[in-house]
Order: structure tokens, then sequence, then C-alpha cells
């Protein structure tokens, strides 16, 4: 990808589990740490779960903000979380949580290289599979993404 969003410090695998919040404030935490979103993204992620689930199938949701909370956006980028013990997401099991943020139409982009690794079922076991957010972050990063 032409976008650089991702680096090793914005992956993480935890052995258990978490709450939909707690996951989202993680994922706006990472994004926040580095530089691309400021401390009130968190509460536009919260407000774009409340319209539309940011559920997307093949346990990955991808929590983002709202079209209305654009200002609260500095930098593209992506955190990859990994939940061995699963999130509950409003009913549906999931493993990853990719938080993103998108300057302009950058997002799109983004959501399309992740759309396309997250439909191949096969990509999705190597990435259950990483023993470690280094190998997770290179698959991630093979992918395109």
């Amino acid at each position: 990808m032409a976008l650089d969003v991702l680096n090793l410090g914005q992956v993480r695998i935890h052995s258990g589990d978490a709450t939909r919040e707690e996951a989202m404030k993680e994922a706006a935490d990472i994004l926040e740490a580095a530089g691309a979103v400021t401390s009130r993204y968190f509460d536009a992620m919260q407000q774009r779960e409340e319209t539309v689930s940011t559920y997307m199938g093949n346990e990955l949701a991808i929590p983002h903000g709202t079209n209305e909370t654009k200002d609260e956006i500095l930098a593209s980028a992506l955190s990859v979380v990994r939940y061995d013990g699963g999130v509950d997401w409003g009913g549906e099991p999931v493993t990853f949580v990719i938080g993103i943020a998108g300057r302009g139409d950058e997002h799109l982009e983004i959501l399309s290289q992740i759309a396309i690794l997250f439909s191949d079922e096969d990509e999705v076991a190597k990435l259950k599979a990483a023993s470690s957010p280094e190998e997770l972050f290179a698959l991630v990063s093979a992918a395109g993404v």
C-alpha cells in the first residue's frame, strides 16, 4: 500500500478477552499514541457504533469515527489488536479489532485492503496463528495493509 499507516508499535496480541468498549478504547488509544487522532476520537468511535455496527464478519471489527468527527483525525493510521479470548461485538464473535483513522478519502483504500485480507479464511487462520506482534505485523504488512 502506498500509505504508511501501520508500524509494529500499533500491533498487539492479548491472550484474554475484552468488552467491545475496552477493545474500541484500546484501538483509539493506539491511534492517539501514534499521533493520528485526538483524544476525542474514542467518543467518535462510540457514536459510530451507536448508529451502525462496525462488525465486518470473519471475526473482524473495524471501529472508526463518524463523518461529522473527521476533524479529530490528524493523520491516516491503523491499530491492529488480536484478542485470543474474543470480544462480544453486539452478539458477534470478534478476534481482530482494527481501529482506523483516514484523512480525506484515504480510509477507503485502507478499508479495501483490510476487506481483501479478511475475506480469505486461510489468511485469517494465519493471522490467528501468528505467535507474536512482530509476526502479525509482518503478515498484515505483506497483505498490503
